[in-house]
């Protein structure tokens, strides 16, 4: 073997990032296709719309809708009460992880807190909350917000938790106390919890408004997506019942594709906290 001879290999180029961005959209869009095929084929096999529409119904259904403006109306009106409650329980959660970080008392009230009513299901309060609230809004941003606050809490403390020793130690070296060591060196090292709690709480807060909508719709003559479902199902209009599960989910992939992964993109994965 000759003297100074580098046998390592050559290192594997990565993909660029635009690349990489399109391939993941080209992998998504087929899943997409090979679902909408398997609808379209049940839908026609069993040949019966009033228990399953097939996918060509649904999306005449939904074109329909969405030209009349009706889809989107009742889509506005879930999307602001689910803003209500998602920023009702942002705001206690991060009330309740300040104090857990800022004292010993507080993290045991919140882990005990944790443990009591985040394996509640939200709708099980509605009942509740019609009680203590009434019909209308307010009893939606309750159960929304009981939803959304203890699984952003529980991941934000637990990431506030895991962040090393060490790291807090140079913050603190650099004379950061307080506050600054918080915003500087603690928020961001804990970020990928807190956006993974952000998700979880978005999804939770979106399926309980759903299903609380719907036992509203027993009562109210008003309502969102969720009282859109119902009432069409009563009608047994179930191509437009479809249309509105499809608006459901097209809301939910545009949130989880488009917003949180926007806001990993800029934040954890540009800082390289986050693969």
């Amino acid at each position: 073997m000759p003297d100074g001879q580098d046998l390592r290999l050559p290192a594997t180029a990565a993909p660029p990032p635009l690349a990489a961005a399109w391939h993941g959209i080209a992998r998504r869009a087929a899943v997409l296709v090979l679902l909408g095929l398997a609808w379209e084929g049940y839908g026609r096999w069993i040949a019966n719309d009033l228990v399953f529409p097939t996918l060509s119904d649904t999306l005449a259904a939904f074109w329909r809708l969405t030209l009349s403006g009706e889809l989107a109306a009742r889509a506005a009106v879930s999307l602001q009460v689910l803003g209500l409650g998602y920023g009702a329980g942002l705001l206690l959660a991060a009330l309740l992880v300040v104090f857990a970080v800022a004292s010993r008392f507080g993290s045991e009230l919140l882990s005990t807190l944790t443990a009591m009513f985040n394996p509640l299901p939200a709708i099980a309060l509605l009942p509740l909350a019609l009680l203590w609230f009434g019909l209308g809004t307010p009893s939606l941003v309750f159960v929304i917000g009981h939803s959304v606050l203890w699984a952003v809490a529980l991941n934000a403390h637990s990431g506030v938790q895991a962040i090393p020793p060490t790291l807090r130690r140079v913050g603190e070296n650099l004379g950061l106390r307080g506050w600054q060591l918080t915003l500087r060196i603690l928020a961001p090292a804990a970020l990928p919890a807190i956006i993974a709690g952000l998700r979880i709480g978005w999804a939770f807060a979106w399926r309980t408004l759903i299903a609380a909508e719907l036992v509203f719709g027993t009562t109210s003559r008003s309502g969102g997506l969720g009282w859109f479902i119902y009432e069409r199902r009563n009608n047994l209009e179930i191509a437009d019942v479809f249309a509105g599960l499809l608006a459901v989910i097209a809301i939910g992939l545009v949130v989880e594709g488009v917003i949180f992964r926007a806001l990993e993109a800029r934040t954890v994965r540009r800082w390289g906290l986050q693969r």
